[in-house]
């Protein structure tokens, strides 16, 4: 008797013991399964390869040159993973980027630039809207819908800029970009703004979880009393802004606007949420992993630039390193899922 109440002691120890253990490991394994957890592992092994290959890849000067480098795709990504975590796709925010660019230029030259930004941005918007209103009300395949604005977008910019670059913007425009706050650029520090207010709106407001919900299952959410109609139209209206804010970033730094601008850049939007862990699908993915794909499609570039890559060569690199992370990735989660 007296030997089993002195064991029983003994015995709650150890299972408490093993019970915080279990607990350290079940904590360690959630972590090591975040997505957001591996982005960032992955960003960071690619930094030390870089860094290895290049002197230079690890400068203060190069690390601000990739910040710099990541605004513009950056800012457009964002509208991007809005309209993925819904199951829809945007392949028109290129097209809205160069088309907005050269309404920009053109409102510059005849009013301030307090009134020509949101002018240029309401534009973006209300292609958005155009679009999101064809694929929500209309029920049309967003594939479609988007690349014909497209079509649309591109054919504007040059009659609209007469097939020529326009040039002459005020100097004043290059504050946006080349102010600074204690060391910061402006345009890199509203880019970490956008992308901070961007998390708080997916993750705890009731539009971001619709949004998230309308991904998952249309159906079921609407079922459950959810405004499907206008949370699957505000992505697009979010990604029509955002490329118009990214062109003015744009604009602020070459000080002309290009009818051929933003060529391909919803292939770089899309690839930066993709492998930032979205799915194609909708539903699964976030602000987070968007960020962190995008520093990568950035770093990746940036890295073969700094070890003289032809740039030809450049797509094939990027494309593979892409397919590799998502097969990765891919290969994770299955195994996860069947542990």
């Amino acid at each position: 008797m007296t030997d089993t109440v002195q064991g029983a002691p003994e015995d709650r120890d150890a299972a408490a013991t093993d019970q915080r253990a279990s607990g350290s490991i079940g904590l360690v394994g959630r972590i090591l399964r975040s997505l957001e957890i591996r982005m960032l592992g992955l960003a960071l092994l690619l930094a030390v390869i870089l860094s290895l290959l290049s002197p230079f890849f690890l400068t203060e000067r190069n690390i601000f040159n990739i910040l710099d480098q990541s605004v513009v795709i950056g800012i457009v990504a964002v509208g991007m993973t809005f309209v993925i975590l819904t199951g829809g796709i945007d392949l028109s925010v290129g097209a809205v980027f160069g088309l907005t660019g050269i309404i920009l230029a053109q409102a510059l030259q005849v009013m301030p630039i307090p009134l020509a930004i949101p002018a240029a941005v309401a534009t973006g918007a209300g292609i958005g809207l155009f679009s999101g209103l064809l694929i929500a009300v209309f029920g049309l395949a967003p594939f479609v819908v988007t690349l014909g604005v497209m079509a649309i977008g591109r054919s504007l910019s040059f009659i609209l800029s007469g097939q020529r670059s326009i040039s002459g913007l005020p100097p004043e425009l290059d504050a946006i970009v080349y102010s600074t706050f204690l060391g910061i650029p402006a345009n890199v520090l509203f880019l970490l703004g956008l992308y901070l207010l961007a998390w708080v709106y997916l993750t705890y407001t009731k539009g971001g979880r619709t949004i998230y919900a309308i991904g998952s299952n249309k159906e079921a959410a609407r079922a459950a009393g959810l405004s499907t109609m206008f949370y699957s139209i505000l992505p697009y209206v979010v990604a029509g802004a955002l490329s118009a804010v990214a062109v003015t970033f744009s604009l602020a730094q070459i000080m002309s606007a290009d009818p051929l601008a933003g060529n391909q850049m919803e292939l770089d939007a899309i690839a930066a949420v993709v492998i930032g862990g979205a799915s194609l699908y909708g539903g699964r993915g976030s602000i987070i992993g968007t960020l962190l794909g995008v520093l990568i499609m950035v770093m990746i570039r940036n890295g073969l630039n700094l070890m003289g890559v032809s740039p030809f060569w450049q797509g094939t690199a990027i494309g593979s390193i892409i397919i590799i992370a998502l097969l990765a990735e891919r290969l994770i989660n299955w195994r996860s899922n069947r542990n």
